[in-house]
Protein backbone atom coordinates (compact mmCIF):
# COMPACT_ATOMS: atom_id res chain seq x y z
CA UNK A 1 0.00 0.00 0.00
CA UNK A 2 1.33 3.34 -1.22
CA UNK A 3 1.82 6.53 1.74
CA UNK A 4 -1.07 8.59 -0.57
CA UNK A 5 -3.34 5.32 0.16
CA UNK A 6 -2.19 5.18 3.67
CA UNK A 7 -3.05 8.85 4.34
CA UNK A 8 -5.83 8.62 2.23
CA UNK A 9 -7.61 5.64 4.79
CA UNK A 10 -6.50 7.72 7.48
CA UNK A 11 -7.92 10.91 6.69
CA UNK A 12 -11.21 8.79 5.75
CA UNK A 13 -11.19 7.41 8.96
CA UNK A 14 -10.75 10.31 10.68
CA UNK A 15 -13.93 11.95 8.77
CA UNK A 16 -16.00 9.08 9.63
CA UNK A 17 -15.45 9.20 13.23
CA UNK A 18 -15.72 13.05 13.29
CA UNK A 19 -19.41 12.20 11.30
CA UNK A 20 -20.53 9.79 13.86
CA UNK A 21 -19.56 11.84 16.67
CA UNK A 22 -21.48 15.19 15.22
CA UNK A 23 -24.69 13.00 14.45
CA UNK A 24 -24.74 12.70 18.08
CA UNK A 25 -27.60 13.76 20.13
CA UNK A 26 -26.49 14.41 23.79
CA UNK A 27 -29.95 15.22 24.36
CA UNK A 28 -31.54 11.88 23.35
CA UNK A 29 -28.60 9.76 25.03
CA UNK A 30 -29.48 12.51 28.73
CA UNK A 31 -33.04 10.78 27.96
CA UNK A 32 -31.96 6.85 27.61
CA UNK A 33 -29.06 7.15 30.00
CA UNK A 34 -31.66 8.78 32.80
CA UNK A 35 -34.07 5.75 31.91
CA UNK A 36 -31.36 3.07 31.73
CA UNK A 37 -28.33 3.58 33.49
CA UNK A 38 -28.84 6.60 36.01
CA UNK A 39 -29.92 4.33 38.64
CA UNK A 40 -26.44 2.94 39.25
CA UNK A 41 -24.37 5.41 37.84
CA UNK A 42 -25.93 8.60 39.23
CA UNK A 43 -28.09 11.09 37.17
CA UNK A 44 -24.83 13.22 36.60
CA UNK A 45 -22.92 10.14 35.57
CA UNK A 46 -21.37 10.48 39.27
CA UNK A 47 -22.16 6.31 41.08
CA UNK A 48 -24.06 6.09 43.86
CA UNK A 49 -22.42 3.73 45.27
CA UNK A 50 -18.30 2.44 45.15
CA UNK A 51 -18.67 -0.86 43.06
CA UNK A 52 -20.16 1.17 40.10
CA UNK A 53 -17.85 3.85 38.10
CA UNK A 54 -18.67 7.37 37.54
CA UNK A 55 -19.21 7.87 33.82
CA UNK A 56 -19.19 11.56 33.63
CA UNK A 57 -16.26 13.50 31.71
CA UNK A 58 -15.45 9.95 30.19
CA UNK A 59 -14.17 10.07 26.70
CA UNK A 60 -17.08 9.17 24.34
CA UNK A 61 -15.36 6.88 22.04
CA UNK A 62 -14.08 4.31 24.98
CA UNK A 63 -17.58 4.64 26.23
CA UNK A 64 -18.99 3.88 23.03
CA UNK A 65 -16.28 0.83 22.45
CA UNK A 66 -17.00 -0.26 26.08
CA UNK A 67 -20.87 -0.24 25.78
CA UNK A 68 -21.00 -2.55 22.36
CA UNK A 69 -18.30 -4.59 24.22
CA UNK A 70 -21.44 -5.41 26.72
CA UNK A 71 -24.03 -5.50 24.17
CA UNK A 72 -22.24 -8.34 21.89
CA UNK A 73 -20.44 -9.97 25.27
CA UNK A 74 -17.08 -9.68 24.09
CA UNK A 75 -16.62 -7.87 27.79
CA UNK A 76 -18.08 -10.13 30.23
CA UNK A 77 -20.35 -8.52 33.31
CA UNK A 78 -23.37 -9.80 34.76
CA UNK A 79 -25.17 -6.24 35.50
CA UNK A 80 -23.44 -4.67 32.04
CA UNK A 81 -24.55 -7.09 29.28
CA UNK A 82 -28.18 -7.46 29.89
CA UNK A 83 -28.10 -3.49 30.24
CA UNK A 84 -26.62 -2.86 27.14
CA UNK A 85 -28.06 -5.67 25.01
CA UNK A 86 -31.53 -3.67 23.98
CA UNK A 87 -29.13 -0.22 23.24
CA UNK A 88 -29.16 0.29 19.49
CA UNK A 89 -26.19 2.20 18.07
CA UNK A 90 -27.42 5.20 17.77
CA UNK A 91 -28.15 4.68 21.44
CA UNK A 92 -24.67 4.11 22.01
CA UNK A 93 -23.41 7.25 20.32
CA UNK A 94 -26.06 9.53 22.33
CA UNK A 95 -25.03 7.96 25.65
CA UNK A 96 -21.88 8.57 25.17
CA UNK A 97 -22.01 11.94 24.15
CA UNK A 98 -23.91 12.67 26.93
CA UNK A 99 -21.29 12.02 29.43
CA UNK A 100 -18.64 12.86 27.40
CA UNK A 101 -19.72 16.50 27.89
CA UNK A 102 -20.00 15.98 31.86
CA UNK A 103 -18.07 17.20 34.15
CA UNK A 104 -16.17 14.75 36.12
Amino acid sequence: MTKARILASAILGAAMVASAANAADPAAGKQKFEATCAACHGMQGISIAPIYPNLAGQKQEYLVTQLKAFRDGSRKNAIMQPMAKGLTDADIVNIAAYLAALKP
